[in-house]
C-alpha cells in the first residue's frame, strides 16, 4: 500500500506521538509498503528549531525508509493556548496543501495530538478521494479544559462541534486504549467504527541492561535510589507533587533518595525555580535529552514515576512511558487513575498512588528504596507482561490489517450493515 500519515510530531522529536508514528511506519516500510509522513520541523517542546533544520516551506528527508516531508508552521513553545492554536492551524493548512502534491495514496492516517492534524487528514482524504483513518491519542478539546488552558465557552463549543464532525467524517477510528474507546462511545461514535491498537515497547531499544555508571557519576547519583519522571514537563503532569514529596523526604533525612525530572515543557522552569528557592538538592532537572539517551537514564533509575493531574478525563489515558519502563524491568509508581492504573495492577508492575498525593508518593518511594527484592519483583513481572502483550511488531501488524480492510472498504461495509 501507499500510506500517507499526517503527524504534528516526528523524530528527532522524542515525545510519545512522534515515537508511535515512527515505530509503526518503520515497520510498514520494512514489510514493503510505501510510507510518506507529513510533519513539522522538529522544535518540541520549547519552540526552538533543532540543529540541522530550518523552518522552510518544505524540507524532505528519508528516515529509515520513511519519506519524511516537513512543512512550514508558525513555531511556538509548548505553552500558551492562543499561540499554540495558531501553530496547529498553520500545520493544518501547510500539511493539507502538501498532501495534494504527493502521489495519490491508498489510505490516509492522521493522529492526535494535535486536533487540527486530524482535520488535515480529513480534508486531504476528501480532496484525494481516499479512505481516512483518524487516530485518537488525546480527547481534544477536553484535554485543554482539564488543565484550565481554555475557558472561552463559545470557542469551546465551536471546537467541540469540529471534534464531533471529525469523528463522523472518518472512515475508521483507531485509538490507543480502552479508556479512549469508552469516551468515544459516550460521544456517539459507533462501536463498529473503533479499533484499539495500543502503544508498545521497542525491544531493540528498551531492554534490561547494566547501569550506565558514567552517567550516574555525571549526574552525581551513585549509590542513590533514583526515582525518575521522564517525559514532557507540562501543565497536565502535575509535577508539583514531586517538589512536595522531595520536601518531606528531606525533612525525614532520607538523603539516599533523589528524584530526577528528565524532559522539558511549559512548567519546567517554574518547578526548577521553586526547587532552588527552598533548597531541594534531592531533585535533579536534566532538561530535554535525545531519545537515544533514555535507555541509559532508565538503566540508572530504580523506579519510574508516571503522573497526571487528578481529573476524570485522564482516567482514559495510557501513557507510553509505562511500556518503556517495563521494557527495561523498572518498577513503576503510577499516579494516573483509570485504565493505566489497572494495567499496572494487572501486570503487578509497581505501586499505584492517588494523583497529586505527595504523602502516598513518599510512602511508595520509601517502600521501594527499602526493599530491593520488591524492586526486582515488580520490574520482572512488568517486563514479562509488557513483552507478552505489547510487542511493537505485533501491534504494527495488527494496525496494518486494519489499514488493508479500510483501504479495501471491508470495514466500512461491515459497519454499514451492522
Amino acid at each position: 500500500m501507499h500510506i500517507l500519515f499526517f503527524s504534528h510530531y516526528f523524530p528527532p522529536e522524542g515525545n510519545a506521538p512522534a515515537s508511535r508514528v515512527y515505530e509503526l511506519c518503520k515497520r510498514w516500510v520494512k514489510y514493503g509498503h510505501d510510507v510518506n509522513v507529513i510533519t513539522c520541523v522538529p522544535n518540541v517542546p520549547d519552540g526552538v528549531v533543532y540543529d540541522g533544520y530550518k523552518n522552510r516551506l518544505v524540507q524532505k528527508e528519508i528516515i529509515d525508509g520513511i519519506r519524511t516531508i516537513r512543512v512550514w508552521t508558525f513555531i511556538t513553545a509548548n505553552k500558551g493556548t492562543f499561540r499554540r492554536i495558531i501553530n496547529y492551524l498553520s500545520y493544518m493548512f501547510s500539511a493539507t496543501l502538501m498532501g495534494m502534491f504527493i502521489k495519490k495514496p491508498d489510505i490516509i492516517i492522521a493522529t492526535s495530538p494535535q486536533f487540527f492534524c486530524g482535520w488535515a487528514g480529513s480534508i486531504s482524504s476528501r480532496l484525494r478521494r481516499v479512505p481516512f483513518i483518524l487516530e485518537i491519542r488525546d480527547i481534544w478539546p477536553e484535554s485543554i479544559v482539564a488543565v484550565d488552558a481554555m475557558k472561552n465557552g463559545c470557542l469551546l463549543q465551536f471546537l467541540e462541534w469540529l471534534e464531533h464532525k471529525m469523528y463522523r467524517v472518518a472512515d475508521h477510528i483507531v485509538t490507543v486504549g480502552e479508556g479512549y474507546r469508552q469516551r468515544l462511545l459516550e460521544k456517539g461514535v459507533s462501536e463498529e467504527k473503533i479499533t484499539i491498537v495500543m502503544n508498545g515497547v521497542d525491544r531493540d531499544m528498551f531492554h534490561p541492561r547494566d547501569p550506565d555508571e558514567r552517567l550516574a557519576q555525571k549526574l552525581n547519583v551513585q549509590g542513590k535510589f533514583v526515582c525518575s519522571y521522564i517525559g514532557t514537563v507540562g501543565m497536565a503532569c502535575g509535577l508539583d507533587v514531586v517538589l512536595q514529596a522531595a520536601t518531606k523526604l528531606k525533612r525525614m533525612h532520607r538523603d539516599d533518595i533523589v528524584f530526577m525530572i528528565v524532559g522539558d515543557g511549559a512548567t519546567k522552569a517554574e518547578l526548577e525555580v521553586q526547587a532552588e528557592e527552598v533548597g531541594l538538592n534531592n531533585i535533579i532537572f536534566t532538561g530535554r535529552l535525545p531519545k537515544t539517551q533514555i535507555p541509559s537514564v532508565l538503566s540508572i533509575t530504580n523506579a519510574c514515576f508516571i503522573h497526571l493531574k487528578k481529573t476524570d478525563l485522564f482516567k482514559t489515558v495510557m501513557p507510553s512511558k509505562i511500556f518503556e519502563a517495563a521494557g527495561m524491568a523498572r518498577p513503576i509508581i503510577i499516579g494516573v487513575e483509570g485504565f493505566a492504573e489497572s494495567i499496572i495492577k494487572q501486570a503487578n508492575a509497581g505501586i499505584a498512588i492517588e494523583p497529586e498525593n505527595d504523602q502516598q508518593l513518599v510512602e511508595a518511594v520509601i517502600k521501594l528504596a527499602d526493599d530491593s527484592t520488591l524492586q526486582e519483583q515488580y520490574g520482572s513481572s512488568g517486563l514479562d507482561f509488557i513483552v507478552c502483550h505489547f510487542n511493537r511488531d505485533d501491534l504494527a501488524n495488527d494496525y496494518l490489517a486494519i489499514l488493508s480492510k479500510v483501504a479495501n472498504g471491508t470495514i466500512a461495509e461491515a459497519a454499514l450493515h451492522s
